[in-house]
């Protein structure tokens, strides 16, 4: 059965590659752990056919709707999750699953999220300083521009967007919002801009865009719940099925590498890492999706003969 493609506007990377190390098979049980626009469930559901079983995670409603919308012909297939992977072993719990063949994290925000501005998460169009992947909880953009002490703002940009202008900008925005609320993407992009060297608006990048990045990084608590929910992912693994995680920046990277390490490592072993270095995009697909150029894929295997629970 073909599946609806029209409403797809966000391609995911590394579709191939992931297919290929998670050795999809019909009756497999998946977790996609990001579920996002389903352009890689979509194609994990073909691939899986005519009986394969996908739990879809999301803690962005929007997205989550639009995937529904999207898999609706193989519905039967699918349990809809709305949720942050952190909970990934309550969420597989209640789907009804016991064990599965593979997971995959992408991490990061997708291309739809960008182009929304209500959602706040780019200085491309104005909007709402929000970033909240899930908008019902957390504290947003905005909160954290406004009540953030100057020192622990610094740090923040610092060490989430690793910005070397981390001190100019943390000072600059304290000053600012002393003259008024900074409320919308583009009042913060402009005190971002102001703050560095004229040199440095002018980069290969946007100067405002390892700000923006820290600021969602810290909004949804993205590296905290990486580390534990790979090891639940790992957890949940029948002998033999596979994690693929997929990062885009460096610090991503770093616990998806020293995760898969750990567990691979000493007498209690539960993996092997099936990719010594990461894989990444060819250079086709850098050519035709430019947010590939990032892409680092890593993928772990379980070995363990008893199913941890």
């Amino acid at each position: 059965m073909e599946i609806d493609s029209a409403r797809d506007s966000h391609e995911p990377v590394l579709v191939e590659e992931i297919l290929f190390w998670l050795q999809c098979k019909p009756g497999g049980v998946y977790v996609d752990c990001t579920l996002g626009y389903a352009g890689l469930a979509a194609r994990l559901l073909d691939r899986t056919a005519p009986d394969g079983i996908l739990v879809g995670i999301d803690r962005d409603a929007a997205a989550l709707a639009e995937s529904r919308m999207r898999l609706r012909e193989v519905a039967h297939r699918v349990h809809f999750r709305h949720g942050n992977f952190c909970d990934l072993k309550a969420l597989i719990i209640g789907s009804g699953v016991s064990r599965v063949d593979g997971v995959i994290f992408d991490l990061g925000v997708s291309s739809p999220q960008l182009d929304r501005a209500e959602r706040g998460f780019s200085f491309r169009e104005d909007g709402p300083l929000d970033m909240r992947m899930d908008q019902r909880e957390g504290r947003t953009a905005a909160d954290l521009v406004r009540d953030l002490p100057e020192t622990e703002l610094a740090d923040l940009i610092y060490q989430l967007g690793e910005e070397r202008y981390s001190r100019r900008i943390a000072r600059a925005i304290v000053q600012a919002r002393m003259q008024g609320v900074i409320a919308t993407t583009w009042q913060l992009a402009a005190v971002v801009e102001r703050a560095v060297p004229a040199s440095y608006r002018h980069g290969r990048i946007h100067c405002a865009t390892r700000t923006f990045q820290a600021l969602r990084i810290a909004v949804n608590r993205e590296l905290d719940v990486l580390e534990p929910a790979l090891r639940d992912a790992v957890d949940i693994l029948a002998p033999g099925g596979r994690v693929c995680a997929v990062s885009f920046h460096s610090l991503e990277d770093r616990i998806v590498k020293h995760t898969f390490r750990a567990l691979a490592n000493g007498p209690e072993a539960s993996v092997r890492v099936l990719t010594k270095k990461p894989v990444i995009a060819s250079e086709n697909e850098r050519n035709r999706n430019p947010r590939s150029r990032s892409a680092k894929l890593r993928v772990v295997e379980r070995i363990s003969k008893e199913y941890v629970k």
